[in-house]
Parts: structure tokens; C-alpha cells; sequence
């Protein structure tokens, strides 16, 4: 694909079903973002596992975003179960270096459109308060989501859990 400038959307073929060498892969887009302690990124892999493991009874879905058989992102969602129609989005996440590129974006909105064609009418994400995730705040609300819930010191004395939501 060569350079950041020439990320093209055109060139981009998106899967499903994740891959043993997912594991892997997941890691390194998560790490690259430096947002996330080694235990969520370990959660992260541990998705894909469940998913590799169970298939779709483990309720985690996969979109993966590549070019050339590479992965340049991915998002992870499921069902909520007790809920009639309401959907989590457990991970989002591009490589650090296509960032700010608008990937993020279409694999959010393929995303909804996969949810919404499975029945899906609410879709909840949740973030930390922390400074550092001021980018992805703010990348949620320009794609639609609204500020639910603040949940004070969810995470750790003051980081606040922060819910977003999108009705379909």
C-alpha cells in the first residue's frame, strides 16, 4: 500500500471470520496505539481466541479491514444478552500509523450496517475518561454516538467509564 497518504479505500478488502494469526496481529494494532495496559490488550487477543474457539455461540464478532492480506484494523461487537436488540462494540482499532486517515470511520460504519442487518437497534460503547482517550471521545461523537452515562472512578480513582450510544 506504500505510504500513509495513499491509503485508498478502494484497495481495502474486508473478512470476517477471524484467523489463528489474528492473535497476533490484534496485539500489535492494539499496542501500536499506546492506550491500552498489557491486560487489555490481552483481553483483546482473548476475544479473538473465544471467537476461534466457540465460533458464533461466543457472541463476539469480527470485521477486518486489510489490504493485501495484511490487517490495518478491525472491530469486535456482539450482542448484549438479556437485551432484545441492543449490540456492544467491544474494540475498534486501526494500526497507529493509518490513524486520522478515516479507516476507523468505514469499519465503524460497516460495522453498524452488519448490526443493523442482524436486528441490531442500539449500539453501546464504552471508553475512559482519561485525557489520552480524548481522541476517541471525540471520534465517537463526530460519528453519531451520544454521550450516555458517566460512571465516576469506574476504571480507577478518577477514570470515569464513559458510555456512548447510537440508535440504529
Amino acid at each position: 500500500m506504500g505510504t500513509r497518504q495513499q491509503l485508498q479505500f478502494n484497495e481495502i478488502t474486508w473478512r470476517e471470520e477471524p484467523l489463528c494469526t489474528d492473535l497476533e496481529v490484534i496485539r500489535e494494532i492494539v499496542e501500536s496505539s499506546g492506550f491500552f495496559s498489557i491486560q487489555e490488550t490481552r483481553i483483546a487477543v482473548e476475544l479473538v481466541e473465544e471467537r476461534l474457539n466457540r465460533g458464533t455461540s461466543s457472541g463476539y464478532c469480527f470485521l477486518f479491514a486489510e489490504n493485501q492480506g495484511k490487517v490495518l484494523g478491525y472491530s469486535c461487537f456482539g450482542p448484549i444478552p438479556g437485551t432484545e436488540n441492543s449490540y456492544d462494540l467491544y474494540w475498534i482499532a486501526v494500526k497507529n500509523d493509518l490513524r486520522g486517515l478515516g479507516l476507523g470511520e468505514e469499519i465503524l460504519k460497516r460495522t453498524e450496517e452488519k448490526i443493523r442487518l442482524s436486528g441490531g437497534k442500539r449500539i453501546y460503547v464504552e471508553t475512559s475518561s482519561r485525557a489520552q482517550y480524548g481522541p476517541t471521545q471525540a471520534f465517537y461523537l463526530k460519528c453519531g454516538y451520544a454521550k450516555e452515562a458517566v460512571i465516576k472512578d469506574f476504571y480507577s480513582k478518577g477514570d470515569d467509564k464513559i458510555i456512548y450510544v447510537k440508535s440504529l
